[in-house]
C-alpha cells in the first residue's frame, strides 16, 4: 500500500491524486494553496484558546436525546469510535460557517482558512469525480461538486494533551475509525499519530512534510460512488518514545453534502449522518 504524494501544480496531479484515493483511500498534496505559515499561526492561536478557561464558555450542550455537534468538546465527554470501549484522548472545538458559535478570542485567521479549504475541497472533488470510470459516474445523482455543503461541514480543531499516566486502560488519542463524510482534508499535524490500515491488516504511518496537506475518502463518498472510492480506517496513537508528555493538534475539515443529496438507493446524506450518529452514541431515538 502506498499512498502518494501529489504535487498539486504538476500536468498529472489530478489522475496522480485520484489514484491514490481509489487505492488506498488516501492522498497526500504538496505545494497547494494553502499557506503554511497560516496553518502554523491558526494551531498556535487555539492552543492558547484549549489553555484558557474562555473554552468553557462554548462548551457544546448535552441533552437526553443528542449532543450538540457545536463548540467546545471537552476531555471527559471526548467520543467514542465506533465499536470503541473507552473515550479518544482529545478535546475538542467543533466549527460551522457561517452560522455555528466562533469564539470570540479567535481571529479572522481560522474563518479565512476554513473557507480556503473549502474551494480548495471542491476542486479536489472535481478531481476525483473526472477520474471515475463512466459507468460510475453515470450512477451519481448530481456532481460530487454540488452535493457539497458549507453549513453541514464540519471544521474541527482538536488538541490531544500529553499524557499524565491517569489515562484510561488501552485509550488512545483517536480509536480506530472511518470518516463519515465526502472527503476530509487535513493540514499536517504538529506531531507524528497518524496511522492507516491496509488492506493487509498492516497500520502505517503518515506523517507527511510540513505544509502538506493529507486527504481522506469518507463513507458518504464510499457510498455514493458504489465503494469505487473505499473510505479507509485510520487512527492516532499516543506518543511514541521516551517523552508521552508531547501534545498534537490537528484540524480536520470535514466536507459534508447538502441533507437531501441522495447518495444511493438505500441513503440520503441526512439519513445516512443519523445512523451514524446513533452508532457513535451522539444521537439517540426517542423512546
Amino acid at each position: 500500500m502506498k499512498i502518494l504524494t501529489v504535487d498539486y501544480h504538476d500536468t498529472n496531479a489530478p489522475e496522480q491524486f485520484a489514484l491514490s484515493l481509489q487505492e488506498t483511500g488516501f492522498g497526500v498534496l504538496k505545494n497547494h494553496p494553502i499557506s503554511w505559515e497560516k496553518i502554523q499561526a491558526v494551531y498556535a492561536e487555539w492552543l492558547k484558546f484549549f489553555y484558557s478557561d474562555a473554552k468553557f464558555n462554548y462548551q457544546a450542550s448535552l441533552s437526553a436525546d443528542s449532543i450538540d455537534q457545536n463548540g467546545y468538546m471537552p476531555l471527559e465527554i471526548a467520543e467514542k469510535a465506533k465499536g470503541a470501549t473507552v473515550r479518544d484522548i482529545k478535546e475538542f472545538y467543533m466549527l460551522y460557517f457561517p452560522h455555528g458559535r466562533y469564539p470570540h478570542e479567535i481571529g479572522p485567521l481560522t474563518r479565512e482558512l476554513f473557507n480556503e479549504l473549502f474551494a480548495l475541497g471542491k476542486t479536489l472533488l472535481t478531481w476525483l469525480e473526472a477520474h471515475m470510470p463512466e459507468a460510475a459516474r453515470q450512477k451519481l445523482g448530481q456532481s460530487l461538486s454540488s452535493m457539497l455543503c458549507m453549513e453541514q461541514s464540519q471544521f474541527r480543531i482538536i488538541h490531544y494533551p500529553g499524557l499524565t499516566g491517569d489515562e484510561e486502560l488501552h485509550a488512545i488519542r483517536a480509536a480506530e475509525h472511518e470518516d463519515i463524510n465526502l472527503i476530509t482534508l487535513l493540514p499536517a499535524a504538529t506531531e507524528p499519530g497518524l496511522q492507516v490500515k491496509g488492506a493487509d491488516g498492516a497500520w502505517i504511518d503518515v506523517f507527511p512534510e510540513p505544509g502538506t496537506l493529507i486527504v481522506n475518502i469518507g463513507d458518504m463518498l464510499q457510498e455514493a460512488t458504489d465503494f469505487f472510492y473505499k473510505s479507509t480506517t485510520h487512527r492516532v496513537l499516543n506518543p511514541a518514545g521516551t517523552d508521552k508528555t508531547k501534545e498534537r493538534l490537528s484540524m480536520p475539515l470535514f466536507l459534508h453534502p447538502h441533507p437531501e443529496v441522495v447518495l444511493s438507493d438505500r441513503y440520503t446524506a441526512q439519513s445516512y449522518l443519523m445512523e451514524r450518529l446513533r452508532e457513535l452514541g451522539t444521537k439517540k431515538d426517542k423512546m
